[in-house]
């Protein structure tokens, strides 16, 4: 029995079948909160746990995708894709960075098959970001921030927001700090001096107007510490 979660059954949306779950107890303590909102907690990280996959067929996603009303084209896809496949991981309540790493691969490559949103995919990547830099491996962290900046770019030009409970103006923000966690300052610098010259999202969003403003402060005093560093 673990400290941290618990097993449940839900029922495959592809094949079926029950299949076992590990669900995150809710009461975490909570420690910092990372410029692109990665949240470290005590003793304990709840990304590892944020994709489902099936014991038995190997479909895997997010909670909400997993218990949701999948479109039956969807299904019937991944369905066919399977059936000639085996790609089932085997269940582990309490998992470590390896079984996380491959459940956000799986998720990702399914979000991919099914052409799920830009939004989606970007927010798959972030949070296998957040998975690595948790384990300390800074490359990887970084490819993958890049691949979730890239994407939330794409999407940002050609999807509709809010989405995903999220405004054009958090995404906007959000790139801006990923390039920053990325130490792209010059990236950072033009995501994120749209929003501070928008009086919309002053006024409609003065939290997250707040938020860019003191993230660049940050990113100015990053500028001004590579400029002398080059200069010196």
């Amino acid at each position: 029995m673990s400290e941290y979660t618990f097993v449940v059954e839900k029922k495959c949306p592809i094949c079926g079948k029950m299949t076992r779950v590990s669900k995150t107890k809710a009461r975490l303590i909570t420690l910092s909160t990372d410029e692109d909102m990665c949240v470290h907690y005590k003793d304990f990280n709840p990304y590892y746990y944020k994709i489902w996959f099936c014991e038995h067929c190997g479909f895997a996603a997010e909670e909400k995708i997993f218990v949701g009303n999948m479109p039956a084209k969807h299904r019937e896809k991944i369905a066919a894709f399977l059936s000639s496949r085996k790609m089932a991981l085997e269940f582990v309540e309490d998992r470590g960075k390896a079984e996380a790493v491959a459940s956000f691969k799986l998720g990702i490559f399914y979000a991919e098959m099914l052409e799920s949103s830009l939004n989606r995919r970007a927010g798959l990547y972030l949070m296998l970001a957040w998975v690595y830099r948790d384990a300390g491996e800074k490359e990887n962290e970084i490819e993958m921030l890049g691949r979730a900046a890239e994407l939330y770019d794409k999407s940002l030009t050609t999807e509709i927001y809010p989405m995903n409970g999220m405004s054009d103006g958090l995404c906007m923000y959000l790139i801006g700090a990923i390039y920053y966690r990325m130490g792209e300052i010059e990236k950072a610098t033009q995501y994120l001096s749209r929003i501070i010259g928008d009086n919309n999202i002053r006024s409609s969003d003065p939290k997250l107007y707040d938020k860019t403003r003191n993230l660049w402060e940050d990113v100015r005093a990053a500028k001004k510490e590579s400029t002398e560093e080059a200069g010196s």
